[in-house]
């Protein structure tokens, strides 16, 4: 059996169904066997869009994405993607060709050492060196990507070894030396950690998107419903408690909340749940009390003690680490210190000039109107935040984003990998006019694709978080223009979407309600002043 027809059966047998790819000379002996199997390829419109469409279809689905490039040039706009989907612990598997094994190391032409390029931001790689090992290859592949923290892994494919014949057989189960993922935690530290809450004065717990793509909320809410202890999240904890929740005091970080980043200072005992505690998130918060007690539970044992020592360190699934402390943990009297925090929430009274669209007051109206299990998926910059900060979390809803690495451009493949895994939900991507334009081609897949998703662009002509980040600093504008943009809505409507451009409010809802109820894709475009900012 030719190795090429071998990778798309051992597809099938992982439950495969999409590969997102652009095909090239080094892999049509992949795509010819894709051809003839039940696999649907959706064809990108640049190889960096593969990858964060099988991102987005991964954190929608729950299944791993799998996505197809050719060598040299086809698999280095892939890097972006994968350094993307590494930061934010998503599973994908990247399958690249190469340039035949006898010329690899000469330098002919479109060869490149994809493996290396991409071994510092990538949880683990290979490079086939002969046929019979590929069957046990993949099969590994699929279990370092989803096991412990997960991840991207990429398999890098000779030309000559697609065409080898071998006998087909996929292994049932995985050895491999030396990994080994903690997935319990030790019990006597869970002992630990509650009997450290429980004779804490203020504490609290911080989330991060461990807990989300551990499927860990329902587990989060037992637990914080029993001990009573407040909640803040990171960007990418967005969602891992429902936003209405008594307990939920929002988000950390520069972009954060001041009653958040006020709690996190004051508290005397921090329990950190698949957290980074990246510089993001506490930066700018003054960090926290020297004084305080860390506990630090996540399942990548690499990231306990690289920012701050934790008192109390566990390794393992929040999930289970979760059951176990709800299982033992005594309600603790936190009345007092929640009333001290939600008393530092700020209201704002926001004023923006006439001619253009509050961008926040959009996302709260669209939040009003959406299903509850609608996916929302936010690009980077201003966008992000205002989405965030204004999207509510209820339901089954998801809300996604690039959070660690902060890839303009993501928001739009990422919701048509969305789209292609939950073609019966409503799928929204909302971006500014600068990441749409590191994206707009894509428009081309989400037509061919036949997918619905709304898209929401935002546009304040110029990349407007750097923009707010240069006025708050004192520093002077510069480089953030964009001046010579085009015509969003009528280059949506040259794909033969239905566009619309908002530049009043009382337009609003009329619009949004419009896109919501036409059964395809639609495109409004909000025009913002310039000034408005993320807080």
């Amino acid at each position: 059996m030719k190795l090429s027809d071998v990778l798309v059966r051992c597809l099938v047998e992982e439950k495969v169904e999409v590969v997102f790819g652009y095909p090239g000379a080094a892999v049509l002996a992949v795509y010819e066997s894709l051809r003839s199997s039940s696999l649907h390829h959706v064809l990108v419109r640049q190889e960096q869009a593969a990858v964060h469409s099988a991102s987005g279809y991964a954190r929608t689905t729950g299944k791993v994405g799998v996505c197809i490039a050719t060598s040299g040039p086809g698999a280095t706009n892939l890097i972006t993607g994968i350094a993307t989907a590494y930061m934010d612990s998503i599973p994908v598997i990247i399958i690249t060709g190469q340039v035949k094994s006898s010329l690899i190391g000469r330098d002919v032409f479109q060869e490149v050492d994809i493996t290396g390029a991409t071994e510092p931001f990538i949880k683990h790689s290979y490079l086939v060196k002969s046929a019979k090992d590929f069957p046990r290859i993949l099969k590994e592949a699929f279990y370092i990507a989803t096991t412990g923290r997960p991840g991207p892994v990429l398999i890098d494919l000779p030309m000559d070894i697609q065409e080898e014949q071998i006998e087909y057989h996929y292994p049932k189960e995985v050895k491999i030396r030396g990994y080994k993922p903690t997935i319990e935690g030790h019990v006597g530290q869970i002992k630990k950690i509650a009997k450290l809450l429980e004779h804490s004065k203020k504490p609290l717990v911080c989330v991060g998107g461990g807990v989300v793509l551990g499927n860990a909320s329902k587990e989060l809410q037992e637990f914080i419903e029993k001990s009573d202890i407040p909640v803040v999240h990171t960007l990418m904890g967005t969602g891992a408690l429902p936003t209405a929740s008594e307990y939920n005091f929002g988000m950390i970080g520069i972009h954060g909340y001041k009653q958040s980043n006020w709690a996190l200072k004051h508290a005397d005992t921090i329990l950190f749940i698949g957290a980074r505690i990246a510089d993001r998130a506490v930066a700018n918060t003054g960090i926290f009390n020297e004084n305080a007690h860390i506990i630090h539970i996540d399942i990548d044992p690499a990231e306990i003690g690289k920012i701050t020592s934790a008192t109390i360190p566990i390794v393992g699934d929040a999930k289970i680490i979760l059951k176990g402390l709800s299982s033992i943990i005594k309600q603790i009297d936190t009345a007092e210190w929640r009333g001290r925090i939600a008393d530092k929430k700020e209201v704002k009274e926001e004023i923006h000039p006439s001619g253009a669209v509050n961008p926040k007051l959009v996302v709260r109206k669209l939040s009003e109107m959406l299903n509850d299990d609608a996916i929302v998926a936010a690009d980077v910059g201003q966008n992000q935040f205002w989405t965030m900060r204004n999207v509510e979390i209820k339901g089954n809803r998801k809300l996604i984003c690039s959070g660690g690495f902060g890839t303009m451009g993501y928001s739009l493949p990422a919701a048509i990998g969305a789209s292609i895994g939950n073609r019966d939900k409503q799928v929204v991507s909302i971006l500014g006019d600068g990441s749409f334009q590191m994206s707009m081609f894509e428009l081309g897949t989400l037509m061919q694709e036949e997918v619905k998703p709304i898209i929401i662009l935002f546009n304040n002509s110029g990349l407007g978080l750097v923009r707010e980040l240069q006025r708050r600093t004192e520093l002077k504008e510069h480089g953030v223009a964009l001046k010579g943009s085009p015509d969003f809505a009528a280059i949506a409507r040259a794909y033969g979407i239905t566009a619309r451009t908002i530049l009043d409010e009382k337009d609003v809802e009329g619009a949004l309600s419009e896109a919501l109820t036409s059964n395809k894709p639609y495109f409004l475009e909000f025009i913002v002043n310039d000034k408005e900012s993320t807080l």
